[in-house]
């Protein structure tokens, strides 16, 4: 089935996000993240968002995952359908335990007790945390915290995950094995939705790619054309 005959499980429409500013270098001291950007997911695709540092790809998963809320424009998503961004230990108390902060994790990403208590050993196991599973976050290396709420988002099943260039967490072990893991759940009815600096990462996984230029959409469609069209694009702005 093509993306295109799959019901639409996540619709942005003319999404903007901005602030004020004291900078002159903006309008009106007005920044402005995204500019009327529309977009479609499709259930159990996985879109690609690609572009340079700082015109919003991040701002956009955090709009997706409820985080934040746009300036203007509409976010849809399906009736009892659920989203969650995969970061490395957002919001993680630390004084709690690894145990417990990854109980609050999976519940916040809409787990029940009874089924964020059942993920817990796996998370455990996974993680390879050992012993300090529990004991409190704020003595854990940035490594292990990255660990931990990797495994966490994604030993959780949501409908929607939101993907922040977390290919790159823990050392090379753990790397391979979150590598092997996340494509598992995009190879198989997950819908994702990925933001990466690798192109290669992105051509592999991504079904579509959108490529984000000024806080808008500067191209969509076929992974390998957006990427083409984008590398063009930075090749153009290159000193001859």
């Amino acid at each position: 089935m093509s993306h295109q005959e799959r019901p639409i499980i996540l619709r942005l429409e003319d999404v903007s996000l901005s602030y004020h500013s004291g900078k002159k270098t903006y309008d009106h001291g007005l920044h402005r993240i995204l500019d009327s950007v529309s977009l479609q997911l499709f259930e159990g695709e996985t879109l690609g968002v690609i572009g340079r540092n700082g015109v919003g790809k991040t701002t956009i998963l955090r709009i997706m995952a409820g985080i934040l809320a746009p300036t203007s424009g509409k976010v849809y998503i399906q009736r009892g359908k659920s989203s969650a961004l995969l970061t490395l230990g957002l919001g993680f108390r630390p004084d709690l335990s690894g145990r417990d902060n990854a109980l609050l994790s999976a519940m916040l990403q809409g787990a029940s007790k009874n089924e964020a208590k059942s993920y817990l050993e796996e998370i455990k196991v996974f993680s390879d945390l050992g012993d300090s599973f529990e004991e409190p976050v704020k003595t854990y290396s940035s490594g292990m915290r990255a660990r931990l709420g990797f495994t966490t988002a994604l030993m959780t099943h949501v409908d929607i995950l939101l993907i922040d260039e977390v290919l790159s967490v823990g050392d090379a072990q753990f790397k391979q094995k979150a590598r092997q893991a996340l494509k598992k759940r995009i190879r198989g009815e997950q819908t994702v939705v990925f933001v990466s600096h690798s192109e290669s990462q992105v051509r592999k996984l991504c079904d579509r790619a959108i490529w984000l230029e000024g806080g808008k959409v500067a191209a969509e469609g076929d992974t390998g054309k957006v990427l083409d069209d984008y590398n063009n694009a930075l090749l153009g702005d290159s000193p001859k």
